[in-house]
């Protein structure tokens, strides 16, 4: 903290010193004409046209090179002098040049020619999402075919060996299947399905 004070009570010191010499030096000395040196200002006769002056009369503007003008021609052509930021040329040299350039007409040769666009036709429906799996087990379904006339008759998954009574989730959706008697399942090895029925 100490050190912060002393520091700020030395540039005070300094700053009221400065301007001290200046008030003597001021009224000591007979006043001089103060010439300042005027920043390089370009007046042209006309203004510039962006869409079709040449690489070196861009130049001649303040704050645009070689580089960028070029990529002022390779950008062309313009509709409003706001254009040029397209071009990549910088907020403040914009606003620097804006009253020194004009967007005249387009000349034929500097017109580029537009693509022909061409309507894009709508993009397909997208597939209904699969149904939920199993992790591990693809279980792909088909459509419901009625079981056949008779009674305790069940869904055998051959795949998976596994068997879904009536009222299942499965029954009668699985790729893999067919129908049969639930004693013929039972016999053959298949065991019943843990999905309870409805």
């Amino acid at each position: 903290m100490k050190l912060v004070r002393a520091f700020s009570a030395g540039m005070m010191m300094v700053f009221l010193g400065a301007v001290c010499h200046a008030q003597t030096a001021a009224t000591s000395q007979p006043a001089k004409a103060v010439v300042k040196p005027v920043a390089k200002q370009i007046a042209p006769a006309a203004k510039i046209d962006v869409n079709s002056a040449s690489q070196a009369e861009l130049e001649k503007l303040p704050g645009i090179g070689p580089a960028m003008a070029k990529k002022i021609i390779a950008g062309r052509p313009y509709a409003s002098a706001a254009d040029l930021a397209k071009a990549g040329v910088p907020a403040k040299t914009l606003g620097t040049i804006t009253p020194l350039v004009s967007v005249g007409a387009v000349p034929a040769a500097a017109k580029k020619e537009l693509p022909q666009t061409t309507p894009v036709p709508p993009l397909p429906k997208a597939p209904k999402a699969p149904p939920a799996t199993v992790p591990g087990k693809t279980v792909k379904t088909v459509p419901v075919t009625p079981p056949p006339a008779g009674k305790n008759m069940v869904w055998v998954n051959k795949e998976t060996k596994v068997y879904h009574k009536p009222g299942d989730r499965w029954y009668g959706k699985t790729k893999q299947g067919s129908y049969m008697p639930e004693a013929e399942a039972v016999k053959a090895g298949y065991r019943e399905s843990k999905v309870k029925t409805k």
